[in-house]
């Protein structure tokens, strides 16, 4: 077949003139023009645009479709103009092609001139136009690669294995799972993206607020539902699930029992190829709602969550695909008539469908695995994997790099495991028995990148190398891990966030024919799925979620109230006093802190009697204004922050255990990356509480590195406010938090390691 088509497509070329050809490479298709026009003979139109003219609608679609019609002007607005230079070009043309033009312009649709335009257009001037935006890091994730001499261009054009993974160039096969177009009625992905939205809809949920209702499930405990387009819709777990109910793509019902087999036991085995909290999870996923999970650890249940959200990602990149291929088919083998075309519209302004955002290469290279192996499983039949060696090699880790004999807690190894880079992206293809890493980004279906690796290539405003198009049709966004980002840079979220869904500044070769009109309306966000997970509950990671993830299908969010705080994993005898603050407003609270930390807190420790007093700071910003503040009133300390050098560390500690300086300042990011015991602390200030509820129980237990009986003047104090609620549950339990934030007292008394 395929040197049957190669013929097919020569021949067509060599019949073609220099202006259909040009015309071909520059729009992807042949022009209207030249079109053969079977059974009745008609004289053909054309339909010249003025300058001020930015459609070719007809009036009678003008009429019916006046709704969409300001998405597809914007549209076609980004277009680009023929220049001076090629306008004289084809008038050259015309003028030595003037005899032959007419014997050389049919073109037979059955010799397969899709095929033609496609691998055409792969070597065209605008497949190659955005080999610079790869220019913002050095190569492709930041690392140059051995042997790579483009590396910096192949991050979005790669022209030599274009065609290979270009779904427009592949028939379906037979056991590509090509029936599930037939499953509309029950599909739960059929039904989210032919779900129709109105303009009223879309105006009505910008100004109103979301109705919300709580159901509480078996595992996940506590869930809230909300939605701002339609009646809430509720549902809870089955006791049993069957495989064929979920609607998986071949060949993920065959696969994905052994694949997950790690995490069943026993009954649960037999029974079920999910676990219970995974049953859960799909079932929110599958519903495609937007889904916020703040209890993933790395620790007890992060290799569970990130199998589940993998099995949705290739499920649904593999139904995309197989759409789009049985729809490839079908053109191929029915002539379309005028106003068939919109049968057809099964894409996204660009191809990129799934954005993964993970914080280290580590978990870049685990979800891959599991792609892999949910396409693998049993069969004898392995998939093949283009650039294999050079990701293991990239994203992998050197166990002898890792330094030896160094003890810390059990749920930072299990974080910062592998290889912890978190400056890369890259780019995954997947057919139904082939993936493609580091395909570049406009010729991608899933997308694996780090905030940082995303921030790079995404750019600022002002800057001339940008390009943030590749996230305009991202139908399923996968936040894994946020809490880590709150350690690394939050900024890089937030700018990721206010990028996703826009409308592209450029066609990058897109048949328009083809694309969704909810794409067209620039209504994707409200297609877009999103799921987030975190290791805890934070106002940040909760204003991203309430204010970006604004899908019609609805949110699900799990918000489990800690009933038990960490204060009693504090296993040292020490008097905790929690002093409360006043402010105004959310805004406020930062002055209000400091203001009350050097008028309040600070005078009672300036005694040389107090010695040895170590002051955790979460925030970095927090933690240079007392710097600065320390430096001016000339006070006797040392500091520690997450850019101190290796040996500025060893000089601050010692200092501090000998006595020579009375306060350490210590910020929490440090504490995160590094987890030192630091030794010598008689006195503990919480100038804020900490993020990680765990962290605040570590920091105490500090205190009995170094006992010699000083036990008795051990102090502990904490700064908080009502704004700091959440933190504040998670430390004393939800019941104390509510008692102390609705009491008059501003001060509470708590004792810890009674015998």
């Amino acid at each position: 077949m395929g040197k049957r088509r190669s013929r097919g497509r020569s021949q067509l070329l060599s019949t073609m003139t220099k202006k259909q050809k040009k015309h071909l490479r520059d729009f992807g298709e042949e022009h209207p023009f030249y079109d053969r026009v079977s059974k009745k003979e008609a004289k053909p139109q054309i339909c010249q645009l003025s300058e001020s003219s930015d459609s070719s609608h007809s009036e009678s679609e003008s009429e019916s479709e006046q709704e969409h019609i300001s998405g597809y002007h914007r549209l076609l607005a980004t277009l680009k103009n023929v220049s001076e230079e090629e306008e004289e070009e084809e008038e050259e043309e015309e003028e030595e092609e003037d005899g032959s033009a007419g014997g050389d312009a049919e073109i037979n649709e059955e010799d397969g001139g899709e095929d033609v335009s496609v691998e055409e257009t792969a070597e065209s001037p605008k497949s190659r136009e955005h080999k610079s935006l790869a220019d913002k890091s050095k190569g492709r994730d930041g690392e140059e690669p051995p042997g790579a001499s483009q590396n910096s261009s192949e991050e979005f054009t790669d022209v030599k294995h274009e065609s290979l993974f270009s779904l427009e160039t592949n028939f379906l096969e037979e056991d590509s799972g090509g029936s599930c177009s037939q499953r509309t009625s029950q599909d739960p992905f059929q039904q989210h993206i032919n779900k129709e939205l109105k303009e009223k809809e879309i105006q009505a949920a910008a100004s109103s607020p979301p109705a919300t209702q709580q159901l509480k499930w078996p595992v996940l405990g506590q869930l809230v539902f909300s939605s701002k387009f339609q009646k809430i819709e509720t549902f809870k777990p089955p006791k049993d699930i069957d495989l064929k109910s979920l609607h998986l793509q071949k060949p993920l019902e065959s696969t994905w029992a052994k694949t997950n087999s790690q995490f069943l036991s026993g009954p649960q085995k037999s029974n079920s190829s999910f676990t219970p909290l995974q049953k859960e999870l799909f079932l929110i996923m599958n519903s495609y709602r937007d889904l916020f999970y703040p209890e993933r650890t790395a620790l007890k249940n992060g290799e569970e969550v990130r199998h589940v959200y993998c099995l949705h990602a290739i499920n649904h990149v593999l139904k995309a695909n197989a759409q789009v291929l049985a729809n490839n088919s079908r053109r191929r083998s029915q002539k379309l008539g005028v106003g068939e075309d919109d049968d057809f519209r099964d894409q996204g302004l660009t191809r990129p469908k799934v954005l993964i955002v993970v914080p280290f290469r580590e978990a870049a290279l685990r979800v891959v695995q599991l792609f892999i192996s949910l396409l693998e499983g049993d069969s004898k039949k392995k998939v093949i994997v283009s650039n294999k060696k050079r990701f293991q090699g990239e994203y992998g880790s050197d166990p002898e790099e890792r330094p030896p004999n160094l003890k810390r807690p059990e749920d930072y190894e299990a974080v910062f495991v592998g290889n912890i880079d978190d400056h890369f992206r890259i780019g995954v293809a997947i057919l139904q028995r082939s993936i493609r890493l580091y395909a570049p980004f406009y010729s991608s279906d899933i997308l694996i990148a780090s905030p940082l690796g995303l921030r790079t290539i995404i750019g600022g405003e002002g800057e001339k190398k940008r390009d943030f198009d590749f996230l305009s049709s991202v139908e399923l966004l996968i936040i894994d891990q946020a809490d880590i980002y709150l350690m690394q840079n939050w900024e890089h979220v937030l700018h990721l966030m206010n990028h996703m869904n826009l409308l592209p500044l450029d066609s990058h070769g897109v048949d328009f024919s083809r694309v969704r009109m909810w794409s067209l309306n620039n209504w994707s966000k409200y297609y877009r799925q999103t799921l987030l997970f975190g290791g805890l509950q934070d106002a940040q990671i909760n204003s991203v979620f309430n204010k970006h993830c604004v899908n019609a299908q609805g949110q699900v969010a799990v918000r489990n109230v800690p009933m038990t705080g960490s204060i009693s994993h504090v296993l040292v005898q020490l008097p905790h006093v929690f002093q409360r603050m006043e402010a105004q407003d959310l805004a406020s609270v930062i002055d209000a802190r400091f203001h009350f930390f050097i008028n309040k807190i600070l005078p009672q420790y300036r005694d040389a009697v107090m010695s040895h007093t170590l002051i955790y700071v979460p925030s970095y910003f927090d933690f240079v204004r007392l710097r600065n503040y320390f430096k001016k009133e000339e006070l006797n300390f040392t500091h520690i922050c997450e850019y101190t050098q290796k040996s500025g560390i060893s000089r601050a500690r010692h200092f501090f255990l000998q006595g020579e300086k009375q306060f350490l300042l210590l910020t929490e990011r440090f504490h995160f990356y590094k987890r030192y015991t630091i030794k010598g602390i008689r006195n503990l200030i919480f100038y804020e509480l900490p993020t990680y509820p765990h962290f605040y129980s570590e920091v105490c237990n500090m205190l009995r590195a170094t006992s010699r009986g000083e036990e008795a003047t051990w102090t502990c104090t904490v700064l908080y406010s009502k704004y700091d609620a959440q933190r504040l549950a998670a430390v004393v339990g939800v019941e104390r938090a509510a008692q102390m934030l609705q009491s008059p007292k501003n001060v509470h008394l708590f004792i810890t390691g009674e015998k």
